[in-house]
C-alpha cells in the first residue's frame, strides 16, 4: 500500500528546500506521490507569517488528496499546519521536523490527530527546546528521536530521509 505526502517548508524556507527535497526523493524511491506546496508569499505576514492562512492552503490540498493514504510531513511552521490539518483530514500518518510545540500567535499550542507519528528534533535547537518537545511527544507516546543539531537539522538531512523512508516503509505494512 503506498499513498500520497504532502511535504510543507518551514518560514523562511520554500518547496525547494534541501530537507522538503529529501524528502520527496525518498517518498519517490518508496512509490508514494508527493507535492511540495508553496507557502512563501505567506510568510511576510508579521514575523511568523500567516499561520491560518497556511492550514487553510495545506487543508484545501490534504481534502483533495483523501483518497489513498495521506501523510503529511514538514519542517517548523511546515510541522506545525501539518499537525493541525492532521485533526481536520483523515490521515495515514504524520512526520514531523523540528515542530514548534506553542507560538505567540494562534492556534498558539501544537495539536496533532493520534495516528503514527515519527518527531525529529535537534538537542540544540536555539528556536524550540528539546525538551518541550520531548514533553509533547512523550504525552502521546510518539517516536521521538533527538539528534544533535540545530533548528535547522542541517546536519542530519540524509538521517531525516531515511528515517522517513522507514516510516513509509513501516505505514505500507
Amino acid at each position: 500500500m503506498t499513498g500520497h505526502v504532502i511535504i510543507s517548508h518551514g518560514l523562511d524556507s520554500g518547496p525547494d528546500a534541501t530537507k522538503a527535497a529529501a524528502l520527496a526523493k525518498a517518498a519517490s524511491a518508496r512509490g508514494w506521490t508527493h507535492e511540495r506546496p508553496d507557502y512563501r508569499d505567506l510568510d511576510g505576514e508579521g514575523p511568523l507569517g500567516d499561520v491560518r492562512a497556511r492550514i487553510l492552503r495545506l487543508g484545501a490540498r490534504a481534502h483533495a488528496n483523501t483518497r489513498r493514504p495521506l501523510v503529511l510531513a514538514g519542517s517548523s511552521m511546515g510541522a506545525f499546519i501539518s499537525a493541525h490539518v492532521s485533526r481536520e483530514v483523515p490521515v495515514a500518518g504524520l512526520f514531523l521536523m523540528a515542530p514548534p510545540v506553542l507560538l505567540e500567535v494562534p492556534p498558539h499550542y501544537l495539536k496533532a490527530a493520534m495516528v503514527p507519528t515519527r518527531v525529529i528534533h535537534g538537542w540544540q535547537d536555539e528556536l524550540i527546546p528539546a525538551m518541550d518537545v520531548a514533553r509533547w511527544a512523550q504525552r502521546r507516546h510518539d517516536h521521538l528521536t533527538l539528534v544533535p543539531d540545530s533548528h535547522r537539522l542541517a546536519a542530519h538531512v540524509e538521517y531525516c530521509a531515511e528515517e522517513f523512508a522507514r516510516f513509509l516503509q513501516m505505514l505500507e505494512t
